[in-house]
């Protein structure tokens, strides 16, 4: 028979193994309830990188596909579901290769600011340049970015007086915005290289320039090789008179 003290001995171990069981059953409850959550979680086709993509470049639409992953209910819509809308985005980030794409890691090419906006499109071995215009001169504003410019220039010298065309195919990258009384654009920013910017630069100091805008049947985008001439901002070495006279027969 067992005396009380013995009984009372054991009481707190029962009382221990009843909390550990009762402690497992919640933790089960839990784990089931957590895992049902997830179950039932919607599945949704999202936008993600293929390959990385760098900030400030725009985004590429063969560096782009679309998976199903689950997303919780009531989580906010940062997601991308078309590749389209994300193609020609900014990222602010560097965004891994199999990453989702959301609306925190990348902004419009025309909402990105300062250090925030895409390279300009400048082939290797040249450099973006920007020119004055105007109505009369950049052909009443139908110049537009994407578009090519010839350039003339009128020089003169001892009462003489000589006009030539002296770049052609300059490619429009961006157009500078219209004055606040609603006028014309006041500057074009071109596709030159070092050795061309130097030559534009005197004849803008020494003479007048006016643009002619090409024919878009004329145009010969393609890939813009490096000038041999005038391969990278090192092989501009200045301009004179004597070499303007010498490069452009005729004006003087």
């Amino acid at each position: 028979m067992r005396t009380f003290s013995a009984i009372t001995s054991r009481r707190p171990f029962t009382l221990l193994g009843f909390l550990l069981a009762l402690l497992v059953i919640v933790a089960f409850v839990l784990v089931a309830l957590n895992a049902s959550a997830s179950g039932n979680s919607p599945q949704e086709s999202v936008v993600f990188a293929t390959t990385d993509l760098k900030p400030r470049i725009p985004v590429p639409a063969g560096s782009l596909s679309t998976k199903t992953i689950q997303v919780p209910s009531g989580y906010p819509k940062v997601y991308f579901t078309n590749v389209a809308e994300v193609e020609g985005m900014i990222p602010l980030v560097t965004i891994s290769s199999g990453q989702a794409v959301t609306s925190n890691d990348v902004v419009k090419a025309t909402e990105a600011l300062g250090s925030e906006s895409g390279f300009l499109p400048i082939p290797h071995g040249y450099v973006a340049m920007t020119i004055p215009t105007s109505e009369q001169v950049g052909v009443a504003d139908y110049i537009q970015p994407g578009d090519y410019i010839s350039v003339i220039a009128t020089v003169s010298t001892s009462g003489h007086v000589a006009t030539k065309t002296i770049f052609t195919q300059l490619h429009i990258i961006k157009v500078g915005t219209q004055t606040a009384t609603g006028g014309s654009a006041s500057s074009l920013t071109v596709v030159v290289t070092q050795c061309q910017a130097e030559i534009i630069t005197w004849f803008q100091a020494n003479a007048s320039l006016k643009y002619t805008l090409e024919s878009y049947h004329d145009y010969a985008p393609g890939s813009q090789a490096p000038d041999p001439n005038c391969q990278s901002v090192d092989d501009a070495h200045g301009v004179t008179l004597q070499f303007i006279k010498s490069s452009f027969p005729g004006l003087f």
